[in-house]
């Protein structure tokens, strides 16, 4: 199913920006994507431990702190995942990771690990290509992220 589709059955109001492909924080800043619609910009991080796979979503602003998230969340040491595992789980590109790109997780897989100072706020992803922003209400990514019956933690 087309992510504008679910989006729409699960009645989540979003503005959208088109421009060029972003592939970095750095790209989001020179696009000046704040400038034409209005939310928190994002990183997403796709990571895993021994066993299990993790998107982390946070402020683009934060750095993560692998080694104390990895002792927050109980889990062995986070790494980067590979191209090839982004491609086959979220059957996304690089630079187009989104807590959206979940709906194609049909194993339930990944957990979202979430910045708890986003609560509250709109937030900027794409979605699921990076040539294009959203701007969704917090509430909105949880509901979207129960639809899909997926696990998520605050950090």
């Amino acid at each position: 199913m087309n992510i504008y589709d679910i989006l729409s059955n699960l009645n989540i109001h979003y503005e959208e920006v088109s421009h060029p492909a972003i592939y970095t924080i750095k790209d989001a800043i020179n696009a000046n994507i704040l400038s034409k619609i209005e939310g928190t910009e994002c990183k997403n991080l796709f990571v895993k431990s021994k066993n299990d796979y993790y998107l982390i979503l946070i402020e683009a602003t934060k750095r993560v702190d692998f080694k104390k998230l990895a002792q927050t969340i109980n889990t062995s040491k986070l790494s980067f995942c590979s191209e090839e595992e982004l491609k086959t789980i979220l059957n996304l590109n690089i630079g187009s990771v989104t807590p959206l790109g979940i709906i194609n997780d049909q194993n339930n897989l990944i957990t979202l690990l979430i910045d708890q100072d986003l609560k509250e706020k709109k937030i900027l992803v794409h979605p699921n290509i990076n040539t294009k922003t959203i701007s969704i209400n917090y509430q909105d990514l949880i509901k979207f992220i129960e639809y899909t019956n997926h696990k998520y933690l605050f950090f």
